[in-house]
């Protein structure tokens, strides 16, 4: 697990090629990660499940295929849930693992893709899955696009619910057993962004932070590449009401709210089954493009998936937006003895607080007055020739990035860019919380309001760091530089 460019924090395959998470579940003290698996390529091809296990989401076990093609077709993105309590008849009355997915083939005598929503069951903690003999189980022959089904429990009428995209839209479906289900509504066909079709949807019920158990529903969408637009797949979100049946947004259809600004976090969905008191959502991402994702320069293996995060709702000056935080768990990687701390340091243009640290991984935390300030920020993976640039920009009150000197980018004429995102001070300050792995960097922002998320390919020896200011000193309060362990230094046992 030591190739050129494989992240030592992120999850990533042993081999091959991946691209969606998919089934994400907790079941008896496990987290389960599926997701889109080609097992004979590094590039997108017949799609998998592939599998893997872990106990606190930062250290995992990679497991064996859980599902490959059959009769009914490859094994497109879904969900999973537990039948806690056997609706499904499929346990004998004791609680199973139920996943809802895509099967993708063609109409017969005809090239016209075809999108069915089949069933499958495990009885042994997902280590082994029995297709249902009456596959599919959802048909719909409207829609080229009728695909990556999420299914939960709505607790007041009783039953269980599926969002899957359809073409330019969303719709909603209910069962009583998992296996019949019956057409609800449908939602978005003008709202939000419909740069690129829909995909990998995901509906979850956020509580609001400093409310007293106040709460609204979210709707997360992720919009393929088009052509035309320079981002490429992203993942956009609505905020509003659901009421077993349908969903309303409770913003104008024309407001767009993304999750996340930089180029690298699609099709991300959370975690099914995991009961937290302060009922946040744990959420992971595709931390690729598909712009470039087939292209990227890695060998054995190609794709990694996002930190994991967990979610909740913030009243903002915007609006209620999503926050995402890195899990806490993040903290075990951190190498004892080795992180250090600086407060209240000024720093000048031409001088460089971090000079003579420098690392492949780590963790950067601080809070910066930017009042005074034209410019400041870090260059990450720095050498004489590459460096990767996180700042910001104090009259713009803009936070950016610029991969265009990150390293290796060749690869595609729209890999090396700079992107930013308005970002507005807190009585002066700025919060930045930086990730920086072989090839990555993810940065949250005032405690999570803003999220950046960024794939880069330095060279292995580009290990410097510095922290620059330009225009004017910048008053650095607080600075934490935590050195990060390789996840690979550490062996999980699952029964």
């Amino acid at each position: 697990m030591d190739q050129r460019y494989r992240p030592q924090f992120h999850f990533t395959p042993e081999a091959n090629w991946m691209n969606d998470p998919n089934g994400m579940v907790f079941f008896e003290g496990e987290y389960h990660l599926f997701y889109q698996y080609h097992p004979n390529g590094t590039t997108w091809g017949p799609m998998h499940w592939g599998h893997a296990i872990s106990s606190n989401l930062v250290h995992w076990e990679h497991m064996p295929i859980a599902m490959k093609p059959d009769h009914n077709g490859f094994i497109f993105s879904g969900s999973i849930v537990v039948d806690w309590k056997d609706s499904s008849g499929l346990f004998g009355g004791q609680p199973g693992l139920v996943a809802l997915f895509t099967q993708a083939d063609q109409y017969p005598d005809s090239d016209r893709p075809r999108q069915r929503q089949s069933l499958a069951y495990s009885s042994d903690k997902g280590r082994s899955w029995t297709m249902y003999e009456n596959n599919p189980v959802l048909v719909n022959e409207e829609y080229t696009d009728f695909r990556d089904p999420k299914v939960f429990w709505y607790e007041q009428k009783q039953h269980w619910v599926m969002v899957l995209a359809a073409g330019d839209r969303v719709q909603f479906y209910a069962s009583y057993d998992l296996k019949t289900w019956t057409f609800a509504s449908e939602f978005g066909m003008q709202e939000g962004s419909h740069e690129g079709v829909w995909e990998c949807p995901d509906l979850i019920e956020l509580p609001i932070e400093g409310t007293e158990g106040e709460s609204k529903w979210v709707l997360i969408l992720s919009i393929g590449d088009h052509p035309d637009y320079t981002e490429g797949s992203r993942t956009q979100y609505f905020i509003g009401e659901f009421d077993g049946t349908s969903f309303k947004n409770e913003n104008n259809s024309d407001s767009i709210l993304w999750l996340d600004h930089g180029r690298d976090n699609y099709a991300g969905v959370t975690w099914s089954d995991v009961q937290r008191p302060d009922r946040a959502k744990l959420f992971i991402g595709w931390m690729s493009n598909w712009k470039y994702a087939n292209l990227t320069p890695t060998q054995e293996w190609r794709s990694a998936m996002t930190l994991p995060r967990e979610l909740r709702l913030r009243h903002t000056p915007s609006g209620i937006q999503i926050v995402q935080l890195p899990i806490p768990a993040l903290q075990l990687l951190r190498e004892q003895g080795k992180s250090l701390h600086w407060e209240d340091i000024n720093i000048r243009p031409g001088g460089n607080l971090l000079a003579g640290l420098n690392g492949e991984r780590y963790e950067l935390i601080c809070e910066i007055e930017v009042d005074h300030v034209e410019e400041v920020g870090f260059n990450l993976r720095s050498s004489d020739t590459e460096k990767t640039v996180v700042g910001y920009r104090g009259a713009e009150k803009r936070l950016f990035v610029n991969r265009c000197e990150s390293g290796e980018s060749g690869f595609h004429n729209q890999f090396a860019c700079r992107h930013d995102v308005q970002l507005e001070p807190i009585e002066g300050r700025i919060r930045l919380h930086l990730f920086i792995d072989h090839s990555s960097v993810e940065i949250f922002a005032n405690d999570g309001e803003l999220v950046i998320t960024d794939q880069i390919f330095p060279d292995p020896s580009s290990v410097g760091l510095e922290l620059y200011t330009c225009g004017g000193e910048a008053t650095i309060h607080r600075l934490d530089f935590h050195p990060l362990q390789s996840i690979y230094s550490y062996e999980p046992v699952f029964g």
